[in-house]
């Protein structure tokens, strides 16, 4: 089956609301034209709500960078999902690298922010990768496949069919590096099968899965042509317009 590719832009801790909404005003007239990729962009969390009055009527759409699994309660910093979709957020990045390094996120919190999200309506892109010491040592794929089967915990075959996972090898996470097009695609084909080995075939042919990890306007092309590679989860070239767009009008 043919998969519709997703191209997300992870601005991470950049810019302002100001910031937020001249980049999408930018954005929005490179990529108007293209009725084939599924685009998102993920502001930070006081930009969301600006940066989503902005896209209104555009072919982009909002994610948020985390979502609390409880729908209210004493959780100083966190966001729920009805504060998500209040703003008009489909998408939910989940598990990135830097919050699993930085702020301790665990698999099993993981996966409770991504049930939570998904039961809102909220789409999670669950993120997945191993570190260079990980990948020095060989055992990438089983550490990367368990990361998965531990995020999916709970999910239905169907439900999984509608989720997104974005595969980014954390050593090549704004380090200039970037996984060779057979390495990606090596991991991506990985994932896929565990998927199909957890629920079934349906379910791993529709699950889209992203490549992240110093995704440029060079190298796009080439990573979108791996067969299980389904789009791409962009970090610094995403707060470009230009360069965003290109990658998005691979």
């Amino acid at each position: 089956m043919a998969r519709r590719p997703i191209i997300a832009g992870n601005w991470k801790m950049n810019n302002t609301i100001a910031d937020g909404v001249k980049l999408v005003k930018e954005l929005a007239p490179l990529v108007k034209d293209n009725k084939t990729v599924d685009i998102v962009v993920c502001p930070t969390a006081t930009a969301l709500a600006g940066v989503g009055e902005a896209i209104k009527g555009t072919n982009i759409a909002l994610g948020a960078q985390n979502v609390h699994w409880e729908k209210s309660g004493a959780y100083t910093g966190e966001i729920s999902t009805d504060m998500l979709k209040e703003v008009g957020a489909t998408y939910c990045v989940l598990g990135h690298s830097e919050r699993r390094d930085y702020f301790g996120e665990t698999d099993e919190g993981v996966n409770k922010r991504a049930r939570a999200a998904f039961a809102a309506g909220i789409t999670p892109i669950i993120c997945c990768g191993e570190s260079l010491q990980i990948r020095e040592a060989g055992n990438y794929i089983n550490h990367v496949v368990s990361q998965v089967n531990a995020a999916l915990d709970g999910f239905t075959a169907a439900e999984v069919a509608k989720l997104v996972i974005a595969y980014e090898p954390i050593w090549a996470i704004g380090t200039g590096k970037t996984a060779t097009f057979e390495q990606a695609e090596e991991v991506c084909k990985a994932i896929r099968e565990a998927v199909e080995k957890k629920f079934d075939k349906n379910a791993a042919e529709a699950i889209r899965i992203q490549y992240g990890g110093s995704v440029k306007p060079a190298t796009i092309k080439d990573l979108m042509a791996q067969p299980n590679v389904d789009g791409a989860l962009v970090g610094g070239a995403a707060l470009n317009a230009k360069d965003f767009s290109e990658i998005v009008n691979f």
